[in-house]
Order: C-alpha cells, then sequence, then structure tokens
C-alpha cells in the first residue's frame, strides 16, 4: 500500500495517471473558497489537464477553507502534499484513476484570516473562483434581497475584525488591492445558481455596500463576475471509495473523489486579468451562459429533485436504483418534456431530445453510487432556484403543472421526518426544524408547508397550484409513493 504523496508518485502502478508536469513550478493564480469534491472533480480537473499539456503553470490552486468543517479537507490535503486521486467510474464498470496535482496549497480561514486576506491581496491571485453552494451567497430566494440580519455577516461589518465569512475575506482582499495600486481579480461563481454570476455580483456589491456605500459601488462598477454553467454528477467520497482505491490501485489517499465520465463547462469569456487556456481543454467560452445553465438547472438539478424524494419514500436509497425503476425513469421524462423543456429557449449545440434520456442514463450508472441523501439535503436552497422557476413560468404561460406540483408535495411528505415504514428520515437542511414543524401539520391543514413564503413566496395564493399540491399531499398520505406515481403515470 502507497500512502499518497508528491514523493510516491513514481511508485504508483501503469494503471495510475499521474502528474508529469514539474508541480515545483506550479504558482496559485486562482484562490477557490469551497474545495469539496465537486470543485476537485471539475475545475481542477481541468486545470489539472492543462498542467500536463505543459500550460497554466501560472494558474494554480490555493484552496480556501471558510466552515469550521473544512479543517479535515486541509489536513488531508497537507499530508498529501495537496494531491488526490480522482477516479472516474464508467458505466461498464472501468474505473479511470488520475492523480491530480493543480491544487498547491489550501488555507483555513479560522486559523489564520490575515494568510488568506494577503493572498486575495497578492498581485499573482488573478481568479477567486466559488463553490459555496447555493445558500452561500446569502440572498433572500424569494425577494432576492441579500441578508443583512445574518449573524455572521453582521459580524464581518464591525470595524477591524479578523472576517469569518467568504464575503468578508473576499471584500478586505478587494480593499487591500485597490489601496496598494493592484487591478481587482475576477469572482467566478461556479455553483448552481441562475445566472451564477450576477447573483454573486449583487452579494458581493451589497456587502460591500453595507460596509462603506462607495465601496459598493466601487466593486458594482469595477470587478468582473463572470457567469458559468457546471456539470458532473460527483457523490460524496465514503470510506467503501478510500477502500476501493486501496483494493483496485494500492493506492492509500485519506480522501479520493469518484465521479462520473460526463462532464461540461460553460462559460463566459470575461476575465480582466486573463485566464487559463481553458478552451484547450473542452471548456466552452461563450457570450451568453443563459441557455446552458436554464438547461441543467431545470432539466439535471429539478430532475434530481423530483426523484430523490419520491425515491426515498419508496425505499431506495442510491440515485441509479431509482432511475432504473422504469415507473420513476418516465415520471422523470415526463416532466423534462411536458413541465421544464415548454420553459428552454434553444440551446445552441444542444439536442435536448438526446440530453434528457442521456441524463437518465446518467442518474443510472451504478458504478458512481450516487446516494438519494445527497440530493434531498439542502431543499430550500435547492427547490426554490431549480424547480419553482419552472412552476412559476408554466402558471403564467398555461402549462402544465402537475408534475412540479407532485415534486413539491412528495417534499414536503419527506420533510415530516418519518418514511412510509415509520422510520426516521434525517431532513439535512438549514430551515429543518422549521420545515419539519410544518411538514408535521400538515395533515390537519394541508396548506401549511407551503405557506413559508421566504421558501415559496405566493405559490399558497395560486388555487391552481394548490389544488394539484393538495391531490397529490393527498395521494402521498393516503396510498404512498409509488401508487402516486403509479397514478400520475395514467394520465396522459
Amino acid at each position: 500500500m502507497t500512502a499518497l504523496d508528491a514523493t510516491a508518485l513514481p511508485a504508483l502502478g501503469p494503471d495510475v495517471a499521474v502528474p508529469t508536469y514539474d508541480r515545483t513550478a506550479v504558482r496559485a493564480g486562482i484562490v477557490h473558497f469551497g474545495v469539496g469534491a465537486f470543485h476537485r472533480a471539475h475545475q481542477a480537473m481541468y486545470l489539472d489537464r492543462l498542467m500536463e499539456a505543459g500550460t497554466a503553470l501560472d494558474w494554480g490552486i490555493c484552496g480556501v477553507g471558510v466552515l469550521p468543517g473544512d479543517r479535515r479537507m486541509r489536513e488531508a490535503l497537507k499530508a498529501q502534499d495537496h494531491l488526490y486521486t480522482l477516479v472516474i467510474k464508467h458505466p461498464d464498470g472501468t474505473f479511470e484513476p488520475r492523480v491530480i496535482g493543480s491544487i498547491v496549497d489550501y488555507l483555513f480561514a479560522p486559523d489564520d484570516p490575515e494568510a488568506v486576506i494577503e493572498k486575495l491581496a497578492d498581485e499573482s491571485t488573478r481568479i477567486v473562483s466559488l463553490t459555496v453552494t447555493e445558500g452561500g451567497y446569502n440572498f433572500n430566494a424569494v425577494t432576492g434581497e441579500f441578508d443583512a440580519t445574518n449573524p455572521d455577516v453582521v459580524h464581518d461589518l464591525q470595524p477591524g475584525v479578523a472576517p469569518r465569512t467568504t464575503f468578508g475575506l473576499i471584500t478586505e482582499g478587494l480593499v487591500r488591492r485597490r489601496e496598494r495600486g493592484i487591478p481587482p481579480f475576477t469572482v467566478q461563481s461556479c455553483d448552481n445558481i441562475q445566472g451564477n454570476g450576477d447573483a454573486a455580483h449583487r452579494s458581493f456589491s451589497a456587502f460591500a455596500g453595507l460596509r462603506d456605500p462607495e465601496l459598493g459601488e466601487w466593486v458594482r462598477e469595477n470587478v468582473a463576475f463572470p457567469n458559468c454553467m457546471v456539470d458532473r454528477i460527483t457523490p460524496v467520497t465514503t470510506d467503501d471509495d478510500r477502500a476501493e482505491i486501496a483494493r483496485r490501485f494500492g493506492i492509500e489517499d485519506r480522501w479520493p473523489v469518484v465521479c462520473e465520465p460526463f462532464t461540461q463547462w460553460v462559460l463566459e469569456d470575461r476575465f480582466p486579468l486573463g485566464r487559463p487556456p481553458l478552451e484547450d481543454v473542452g471548456v466552452q467560452l461563450v457570450d451568453d451562459v443563459e441557455p446552458y445553465e436554464l438547461m441543467k438547472l431545470r432539466l439535471l438539478n429539478a430532475s434530481h429533485q423530483a426523484l430523490c424524494y419520491f425515491g426515498h419514500l419508496a425505499g431506495y436509497r442510491l440515485v441509479h436504483e431509482v432511475c432504473q425503476d422504469p415507473l420513476f425513469a418516465d415520471f422523470l421524462l415526463a416532466y423534462m418534456d411536458r413541465e421544464a423543456t415548454p420553459t428552454l429557449e434553444p440551446v445552441p449545440g444542444v439536442d435536448l431530445d438526446e440530453y434528457k434520456p442521456n441524463l437518465i442514463a446518467r442518474f443510472s450508472n451504478g458504478h458512481v453510487r450516487d446516494t438519494v441523501a445527497r440530493l434531498c439535503a439542502e431543499s430550500s436552497d435547492r427547490i426554490p432556484k431549480w424547480l419553482l422557476p419552472v412552476v412559476r413560468h408554466n402558471l403564467e404561460h398555461g402549462g402544465e403543472i402537475t408534475r412540479s406540483a407532485a415534486v413539491v408535495a412528495s417534499w414536503a411528505r419527506y420533510a415530516e421526518g418519518v418514511d412510509e415504514s415509520g422510520e426516521p428520515i434525517e431532513v439535512v437542511d438549514r430551515l429543518a426544524d422549521r420545515l419539519t414543524a410544518a411538514a408535521r401539520r400538515q395533515r390537519e391543514d394541508k396548506l401549511a408547508f407551503l405557506a413559508d413564503r421566504e421558501v415559496f413566496g405566493d405559490l399558497i395564493d395560486d388555487e391552481r397550484f394548490t389544488t394539484a399540491y393538495v391531490e397529490h399531499l393527498d395521494s402521498l398520505h393516503e396510498v404512498g409513493a409509488r401508487a402516486t406515481l403509479e397514478k400520475l403515470a395514467q394520465r396522459t
């Protein structure tokens, strides 16, 4: 067994691809907040490809952790010279491993926020990228307003304090660059939010404006926030993954990453201080990301929500098991065809009639072993951004909302915290207590869950939606998830 670090690379077997470029020559030009599995399967992978081709050695990544739980990542990467194994799991059972070398440093902000700020302020930093989850932008899902009452935001707005938040750290980095005459870096969101760059622009400008109105205006006018769409199914790493990588390849890796073969990155080409030549490794550089991001959010991401609550209630725990069930696959395809697709404009270079069944095939890859629980987590951040725009568009334009209403009802039933066998469900959500309390009242008050206007806005006032929603919720209570989908399948 070989413990992964820089000295171990020559000892790894021929089946494991390793960096052949000189990692000591790599310099960090990107600071990335939120070094999780997705970033390491996606952005870091693309940079590694460029470096392997002999370019972009000045575009290495310095990771930053802000949350207490990020300490584990810092420790794992530090012990391995910031190397990790990325394993692509193909549907035919082939495993394709590569050790990724594009991350060259990692800073843990709670231990040393000053080191993070100075890294941001350094002239070598030209891009600051983000995968901080859909909830990491601190804006109300209904109103779009920045939440100035967030306790960590309130803390970071006090003069002279050490910042706790991504907003506080990045803004202070921009302030120091401005004071030193260094142009601002580009802030590149890679999260699953419609107009993710625009959302980051609003949030960071709002935070800076709360600190100093003139500073907020400067951020709005001078900092670039390009939009992008990112796509690769990347489940949470498990101990079984670690054990399998050790058994197959003889690598002892503290935190490997597994993912599907498919990967896509569509990026608005707006980087005033330059960028890596990402187009050389398959990234699509475009003027308008919106058609691609709406396609992904409303088809892939919303379909994940469509399958996860029904799937969990029906007894499934792995995503591929749900999608290999024809009842569920047909439900997903009907949602995509009849409710999501009518809300989309044509997507340049993409045949949606091929894209949709390919999504179900991707979800059905049994070797990825993505969990239903991962998709069920943080629903109050996901449903309003991915599914409810489909609902609102179709309500406005007279389109179908039957299956979308069923998905919302399945979330409400799931949020009760007890499955159809009476077993407890762990509801993982920042609003879990509030949501579960409302869901447990809904057998008497059928609209109790939908009454949360912070999550659902005015949907409770739309009779067409509430009628469909209550019908599905009643069915879930009376006959269960599977029978509810069977009744839906009988509709034309």
